[in-house]
C-alpha cells in the first residue's frame, strides 16, 4: 500500500527551499511554486511531491493547476452575460 501523500507547512517549505515567504507566495501567484492544498478551515500546507518537484528543477517549474484555474477565469469572464451599465428599469 503506497504511503499517504505528506503535507508541509510554511515553516518546512521556507527551511527546504532557501526562500522568502513573501517570494513564495509572488511565485505561487505567478505560476511558478507549487500551489497550497487546504488542511482544514484555518490551516493550508504543501503536497511534499511538489516541493521536491520544484526543488529538482525551479526554472523549469509551472504549476498546471495554477495555469488551469487561471484559463477557466479568462474563459468564464469572455463568456459572461454583459452588463446594461447606465440603463434604469423601473
Amino acid at each position: 500500500m503506497p504511503e499517504p501523500e505528506r503535507i508541509l507547512r510554511i515553516r518546512t517549505v521556507l527551511t527546504r527551499t532557501g526562500l522568502s515567504r513573501s517570494t513564495i507566495y509572488r511565485k505561487m501567484k505567478d505560476g511558478m511554486f507549487p500551489s497550497q492544498v487546504r488542511i482544514s478551515e484555518h490551516c493550508s500546507g504543501w503536497r511534499e511531491s511538489e516541493i521536491s518537484r520544484w526543488m529538482a528543477d525551479p526554472m523549469q517549474y509551472r504549476d498546471a493547476g495554477r495555469k488551469w484555474n487561471a484559463m477557466e477565469k479568462e474563459t468564464a469572464s469572455h463568456n459572461a452575460a454583459p452588463r446594461s451599465e447606465g440603463i434604469k428599469t423601473s
